[in-house]
C-alpha cells in the first residue's frame, strides 16, 4: 500500500483523454499507447452474438441468465439481490439518493466520482467515522489499498466499490457485508474483462436497498449485447484464472521496467501500478513525446500511474521511451 504523502483530491479527473494528448503532442490516435487507465489490455474474446441480441428489447430470460452467472462467479449469497446496471458509474451517480442527505466519509485519495455524486445529492464530505454513509473503494484507486472487515463501519449506508477486486477475489468483502443490510457492493465489468465500452456493472445488496435503485435505473437499462456477453464471460472461469496469472506477471514486469528507469513503486493493483517519480508532469511529457499516455494527479505532483502495456510490442515501446 502506498504511503499517502499527497493531499486529498476532490477534482473530477480521470484517465483517458488520448485525443487531447494527441492534439498537444501530435500523432493520430491509433499511434498512441494508452496506459492512463486500469482497463485490461487483453480483453475477454467476444464471440458472435445472436441477431436478436441487437434487435429485440432485452428480455427477462437474458437478464436472469446474467444474474445467475454473476451469482455463481462472485458466490453471492441468496439473501442478496444483484442488479445489472449500464456501467458502475450509473449506479454511483444514483446511490446518494437512496438516503436522506447527511455526512459521507470517503477516504481519499480515491476514485472521485463517489464524492462528486454525493456532493451533487447535497451530502457533506467528512472524515468522521460516525458519518451517515461511508464509501470504501476496495482495492483503492490509485494506491491499491485493501480494506479489512474490521474497517467496515457498524452503522449507516456503506458502499463497497469492488471494481478492481476481480484481480484478487480472495480479498472481496462481499461476504463480510452480507449480514449488514445497509451495504451495497459495486462490481465493474469493464476493468478485469477489458470491455469498458460495453458499459456493464452490478450492484449487490439487500432487496430493500436494491429495489429503489432498480426503480431509479429504469427498465431495459442493460443492452441485449451486454446481457449476452456478460453472462458468457462470467461463466468463463478458465479465462479468469489464466488472466489473473498473466496480470500478476505483467505487473511485475512493469514494476521492473519503471524501477530500472528511476521510479519507485508505491502501490496499485495488477491492472494499474502507482509510482513516485518526483516530477510526474515531466515524466508524462517525456513519455508523451513517444506517443505513450499516462495518468497524473492534480493533487500530487509526484505520482504517476500506468496501466499494463499488454503485449511485447507495448512493453518494448515503453522500455525504449524510458531509455
Amino acid at each position: 500500500m502506498a504511503k499517502q504523502t499527497c493531499p486529498s483530491g476532490n477534482g473530477r479527473d480521470h484517465g483517458g483523454g488520448v485525443d487531447a494528448a494527441a492534439a498537444r503532442w501530435g500523432g493520430a490516435r491509433d499511434e498512441w499507447l494508452d496506459l492512463s487507465t486500469g482497463i485490461n489490455p487483453c480483453p475477454w474474446p467476444v464471440p458472435d452474438l445472436p441477431h436478436d441480441a441487437w434487435t429485440a428489447l432485452p428480455d427477462r430470460a437474458a437478464g436472469a441468465a446474467l444474474i445467475a452467472a454473476a451469482r455463481d462467479f462472485w458466490q453471492v449469497p441468496e439473501s442478496l439481490q444483484i442488479l445489472p446496471v449500464p456501467g458502475a458509474s450509473a449506479a454511483i451517480a444514483r446511490i446518494p439518493a437512496l438516503a436522506a442527505a447527511g455526512r459521507v466519509r470517503i477516504p481519499a485519495p480515491t476514485y472521485n466520482e463517489h464524492a462528486a455524486g454525493f456532493r451533487a445529492g447535497g451530502w457533506e464530505l467528512t472524515e468522521s467515522t460516525d458519518a451517515e454513509a461511508t464509501v470504501l473503494v476496495h482495492p483503492n484507486n490509485p494506491d491499491g489499498r485493501l480494506w479489512r472487515s474490521a474497517d467496515l463501519p457498524r452503522s449507516g449506508l456503506l458502499i463497497l466499490d469492488e471494481s478492481f477486486c476481480d484481480t484478487c477475489p480472495e480479498a472481496s468483502l462481499l461476504r463480510a457485508a452480507a449480514d449488514r443490510p445497509d451495504t451495497l457492493v459495486l462490481k465493474s465489468f469493464g476493468k478485469f474483462w477489458g470491455l469498458a465500452g460495453l458499459r456493464l456493472g452490478f450492484v449487490i445488496g439487500a432487496p430493500e436497498r436494491i429495489a429503489p435503485l432498480a426503480e431509479m435505473i429504469g427498465p431495459w437499462a442493460v443492452s441485449g449485447p451486454a446481457l449476452a456477453i456478460g453472462a458468457a464471460a462470467l461463466a468463463d472461469f478458465g479465462w479468469a484464472a489464466a488472466t489473473r496469472t498473466r496480470l500478476n506477471r505483467d505487473a511485475e514486469e512493469l514494476d521492473a521496467t519503471m524501477t530500472a528507469a528511476g521510479a519507485r513503486a508505491i502501490g496499485g493493483t495488477t491492472l494499474f501500478r502507482l509510482y513516485d517519480v518526483g516530477d510526474a508532469a515531466a515524466w508524462q511529457a517525456r513519455l508523451a513525446d513517444a506517443r505513450i499516455w499516462t495518468r497524473t494527479f492534480p493533487y500530487c505532483a509526484e505520482w504517476l500511474r500506468l496501466g499494463l502495456p499488454g503485449d511485447d510490442a507495448g512493453r518494448a515501446r515503453l522500455t525504449a521511451a524510458l531509455a
